[in-house]
Parts: structure tokens; sequence; C-alpha cells
């Protein structure tokens, strides 16, 4: 073990006990590409839906940046579309950008940010090279309040063909938002958690496993054990799926 994994293990509140094997493969650069489009305020859904279908990531990232379908638009600083290698084989998604992440326009910052990328360290990941980080919104709704389901809905095309471009092995979802919106259910985290789901997106059924957000874990780090079983188990499921 590495001192890296060792802080990232510590952080997570978990002993040797829990070694697993480093998974081979070398580094690949992430890629971002600054554009702006728009898709315009009076677009329907389903017209939204079909334009999106057909985009390549470069489009997709213009569209994402210039996007107008709903109101956030009026609200955000800047959209944010996502990092990661876009043939990662591992996606994570969570709910939408916090403050930080709409100033920044990357997901994932600040503390919560930095829990998870300890998170994905103790699996041997990082976010530069192994995954994609992606929310369900890609504006932040003022006052960090939860989305509306009229923002998830418009929002929906984006995030479906972000997973379909990427095609990733397994899903994480972090938080009940997220789970929610990716299940289409209204169960809990805690009741949606310990098992392997399944995402079906176009001809194929992706393995997708929920856990508590990081931003949760922060507040509650008795159940940073339970967290780390759930990434055990989509460590399981992406290298079945690999086989």
């Amino acid at each position: 073990m590495n001192e890296s994994q060792r802080r990232a293990w510590e952080a997570l509140g978990l002993g040797p006990v829990w070694r697993l094997r480093e998974r081979a493969g070398g580094p690949v650069a992430p890629v971002q590409v600054p554009v702006e489009a728009a898709l315009p305020r009076e677009v329907p859904i389903a017209a939204q839906a079909v334009a999106v279908a057909a985009m390549d990531w470069a489009q997709l990232r213009a569209a994402v940046a210039g996007c107008r379908a709903c109101a956030l638009c009026e609200t955000r600083t800047r959209a944010v579309f996502g990092v990661g290698p876009e043939h990662a084989s591992w996606m994570v998604i969570g709910e939408a950008p916090g403050a930080e992440e709409d100033r920044r326009g990357e997901p994932f910052v600040g503390n919560a940010g930095r829990l998870l990328d300890q998170m994905l360290a103790a699996l041997g990941l990082g976010r530069e090279r192994d995954v994609f980080i992606a929310n369900v919104l890609k504006c932040r709704p003022p006052n960090n309040r939860d989305p509306s389901p009229d923002e998830i809905r418009h929002c929906e095309p984006y995030l479906a063909r972000q997973i379909e471009l990427l095609s990733p092995r397994v899903i994480v979802v972090v938080g009940r938002i997220a789970a929610q919106a990716l299940l289409r259910t209204e169960a809990s985290v805690a009741s949606l958690r310990g098992r392997v789901h399944r995402y079906t997106i176009g001809a194929r059924t992706i393995p997708l496993v929920v856990t508590y957000h990081p931003a949760y874990l922060l507040r509650s780090p008795a159940d940073k054990a339970r967290a780390w079983a759930d990434l055990c188990l989509a460590r399981a499921a992406h290298d079945e799926a690999g086989g």
C-alpha cells in the first residue's frame, strides 16, 4: 500500500483488513474542451432529447455550456459538464453542482470532492485517469435546494448521452436525488445500496451501485464502512463486466 492509499483508507475509517489489489493500467489524460452553444428555452423536452441523442462529445459539451432549457440558466455562473477521460470504465454520478462547483465549472470540489477522491484512491482509482464524474443537473439550483422534477427532466437527455458515449463498465450513483433519478424510484439510499442494479440505455445494460453522497459521509462518518462496502461491490461488478 502506498502513502496516498494509506491516507485515503484512513479518511474512510478503514484498516488494512480492507486491502484490495491495485488494477493494472496506464494513465489516461482527461479531455476538457471549452465550447459554447445553446439549446433555446422554448425547445420542448422531446425535441431536445432527439437533438442531444445525436451529439458527439464536443457537441454535447457545447450544448450543456450554452443550455437555456430551464430557469437555472438565469442563476448559474457556469454549467458543469463533468470531468474525466471520455473512455473511462467507471462513472460516478451525483446530484447537482454546489456553489464552488458552479464557480469553477467542475463537479465534486471542496471537502466533499476531496473525500470522493479519497474514496476512489482507496480503490486505486483517480478522476484524472479512470473515472468520469458528472451530475444529474448541470446547473446549480439556487441556495443548493433540491432539483425540481422539471429541472431533472430537462437535464436527463444530457446525462443519458454522456452515459451512452462513455459506455462505462459500472456506474456509481451517490446520494438520494441521483439514485432516484437514475432508477426512477422514490426509495431511500439505505434501501437501494448494498446490491447491484441495472441501468439500460440503448442495447446496453450497465451495472449500477448506489451509495451515500460524500457530503453525507462528512456529517455521518459511521457510514463510511458501508460506503466502502458499496465501492467494493462496484469494483466486483466492474471487473465482472470486463470479463
